[in-house]
C-alpha cells in the first residue's frame, strides 16, 4: 500500500510540475563567480556534464563544444561543471576557464568547480542523480545528464558515450 501512495504522489508532481519547479528552484555558480539561477534556462534542452581537464575524456569538450553549437539556435544549452571530485581537475576556476576557452574554444557556459558526489554534492548534480532515469552516484568524469524542456531528467550517459552520439536525444527533444 504504502508504494501505491509514493508512485501516487509521484505521478501528482511530475503532473503538477512540482518536480521541474523544484529543479529550476536550483542555482549555480558560474565559473565567472556570478550566482546562475536555472530557471534562466526554462524552455531550454540542457545537456549538464560533470568535467575535468586532465582526464583520458577531456577531449570531449571538443564534441560537446560541436553539438552546443548546432543546437544552440534551436534551444540546446550545455553547461559544464568542472570537478575536482575525481582529482583529475585543475586547481583554480580561472585556471580552469583559461584551459577550457585556449585549448577546446568552450564558448558553453561553465560552473564554478563543483564536487559531482559525497557529502559536499553540487546541489544541481543531487538534484540529477536523484532524477534521472538511472539512480546512483556520478562514476567518473564526462557524465553526461539531459534535461528536457520541461526540466526533467530524461536521459543519464556514462563517460564513454561521446556527445556525438548525443544527438539524436537532442534533436528529438528540440
Amino acid at each position: 500500500m504504502k508504494k501505491f501512495f509514493v508512485t501516487l504522489a509521484l505521478m501528482f508532481m511530475a503532473a503538477t510540475g512540482f518536480a521541474s519547479d523544484k529543479f529550476y528552484g536550483l542555482k549555480y555558480t558560474s565559473i565567472q563567480g556570478k550566482p546562475q539561477p536555472l530557471d534562466a534556462y526554462k524552455g531550454k534542452v540542457l545537456l549538464i556534464v560533470n568535467t575535468a581537464s586532465e582526464c583520458g575524456y577531456t577531449s570531449q569538450y571538443e564534441g560537446l563544444e560541436k553539438l552546443y553549437k548546432k543546437y544552440e539556435a534551436k534551444g540546446l544549452t550545455v553547461i559544464g561543471f568542472p570537478s575536482p571530485s575525481f582529482d583529475q581537475e585543475l586547481g583554480s576556476d580561472k585556471e580552469v576557464a583559461n584551459f577550457c576557452k585556449l585549448r577546446y574554444g568552450v564558448t558553453f557556459p561553465l560552473a564554478k568547480r563543483a564536487s559531482v558526489k559525497g557529502k559536499d554534492i553540487d546541489p544541481v548534480f543531487d538534484y540529477l542523480i536523484q532524477n534521472a532515469p538511472e539512480k546512483g552516484d556520478v562514476k567518473w568524469n564526462f557524465e553526461k545528464f539531459l534535461v528536457n524542456r520541461k526540466g526533467e531528467v530524461v536521459g543519464r550517459f556514462r563517460s564513454d558515450v561521446k556527445p556525438e552520439e548525443l544527438a539524436p536525444q537532442v534533436e528529438k527533444l528540440l
